[in-house]
């Protein structure tokens, strides 16, 4: 069965499994595009006299805040997509993450780039939820886990599309073709504005799932948090799902993503020491930095689907304690032995294998814990409201980089092997987790 799920589908289930997986690859362009475009834009917009350090701070504070937004995003547009419908929750969150992704490169400080990150958060929060729920109700039984997995798939693809654009970007920095003296970090948030115009196909063809219209009808309470909380059943795999994103969640926005901070002073002495300087150097480095993000996300997209095959076989229990265990081991010796300009062909694509390997978990696994009425409500509630907490995660890698290891040569390295440590709290939530391999979607 796991080699022709795909035979299921009628036309009108690819229709859905396509607009779904395009909502959540541009969610997560626009995502990464934050991620290579930050430290740039931060740097720009402090002005010339702002220190390392000062900068460094201010990343952190971006990412935070963003994070802030994405979590907030997360617990609104969760409700709503149980409320008024997948479709228009959709349509809606689309449009949010799009118009303020390119907002931010009219930012003039940090203050206006910050209130944009906030809002796209927003939107980018409240995005995979309402997908994975339209697409669970939608695609048969049987298929759904490999649908599920495809969708989150596309999320490296959406990660690669920016490493691409990065790219671009990059070499045409390099090459002092930058139209109307931008810089290149303001080009990258053009280009995730770009998918803007899927929001309205979203809203003209795509109709709700019959089980939310059913439940819709039959005067049930949809979206309550009154419920999800109170009820002992839903409650439990609440705190149990939110627990096994959280450190899915830290460990990829508050270690993984800072390897191109750990790998850009690697790229800087390289290309000084080939007497590259000025824009050239910058636009050097900036094309290496997404050539990296380019191999975690593509050892990220074999990750998911590797997830979504695994657990064909040994269920989701076991799936997720090979897949935290990965995810902390490679981390770490990531962050300790990533040195050479070489090593981003092979310990990059593993780190991000391994990391993301967990998220193809979320995809299928989040929306198998709760009933029609509440199942964008508590897939948004696991998979978002952790990022509160994880908005700390800069900070602590900030902090341990700045204070507990500051007196090493390379603290970042220290830090990152310190924080890998949070994929532990998965592993340790595991055994309170209910088993759901091959059980309906319960009701």
């Amino acid at each position: 069965m796991k080699s022709k799920w795909y035979r299921e589908l009628t036309g009108y289930h690819w229709f859905v499994l396509a607009v779904a997986s395009m909502g959540w690859m541009f969610d997560t362009m626009a995502q990464q595009l934050f991620n290579l475009a930050r430290k740039p834009a931060v740097k720009e917009l402090l002005g010339a006299g702002a220190s390392n350090g000062t900068v460094d701070q201010q990343a952190a504070w971006a990412t935070a805040i963003f994070m802030i937004g994405w979590a907030t995003g997360g617990v609104l547009f969760g409700v709503l997509g149980d409320r008024i419908g997948r479709v228009k929750t959709m349509t809606i969150t689309i449009l949010t993450y799009t118009v303020f992704t390119g907002l931010s490169l009219f930012s003039t400080g940090i203050v206006d780039f910050n209130v944009y990150r906030f809002l796209c958060g927003l939107g980018v929060g409240g995005q995979f939820a309402v997908g994975v729920a339209l697409v669970a109700e939608v695609v048969p039984a049987t298929a759904r886990p490999y649908a599920l997995g495809f969708v989150q798939a596309t999320s490296a693809v959406g990660n690669m599309i920016a490493a691409m654009a990065g790219i671009l970007i990059g070499q045409m920095e390099s090459a002092g073709a930058l139209a109307g003296g931008w810089a290149a970090w303001r080009w990258e948030f053009l280009a995730g504005a770009l998918p803007a115009p899927l929001a309205f196909v979203v809203f003209a063809k795509l109709k709700e799932p019959e089980q939310w219209l059913k439940a819709s009808h039959e005067n049930k309470k949809l979206g309550s948090y009154g419920e999800l909380l109170g009820d002992p059943r839903w409650r439990r795999n609440a705190i149990v799902g939110f627990l096994l994103a959280f450190a899915g969640v830290v460990g990829l926005w508050g270690i993984g993503f800072f390897s191109y901070d750990l790998f850009r002073p690697v790229l800087v002495k390289t290309f000084s020491a080939q007497g590259l300087a000025g824009k050239a150097l910058d636009g050097k480095v900036t094309t290496w930095i997404g050539l990296t993000s380019l191999f975690q996300n593509l050892g990220a997209f074999f990750g998911v689907y590797a997830f979504t095959y695994l657990t064909h076989y040994t269920g989701r229990k076991k799936a997720f304690a090979i897949s935290f265990i990965a995810a902390m081991l490679m981390t770490a010796y990531t962050f300790w032995n990533l040195r050479e300009l070489s090593d981003i062909f092979w310990m990059i694509p593993l780190m991000g294998f391994a990391q993301l390997s967990l998220f193809g978990g979320y995809s299928i696994y989040l929306a198998e814990l709760f009933p029609t009425r509440l199942r964008s409500t508590g897939t948004s509630f696991c998979y978002n409201v952790g990022r509160f907490a994880a908005a700390a995660g800069p900070f602590t890698l900030g902090y341990l980089t700045k204070d507990v290891f500051s007196a090493h040569a390379e603290p970042m390295r220290y830090a990152g092997v310190t924080m890998s440590l949070v994929f532990l709290i998965g592993l340790a939530a595991l055994p309170f987790a209910p088993e759901t391999k091959g059980q309906p979607l319960p009701e």
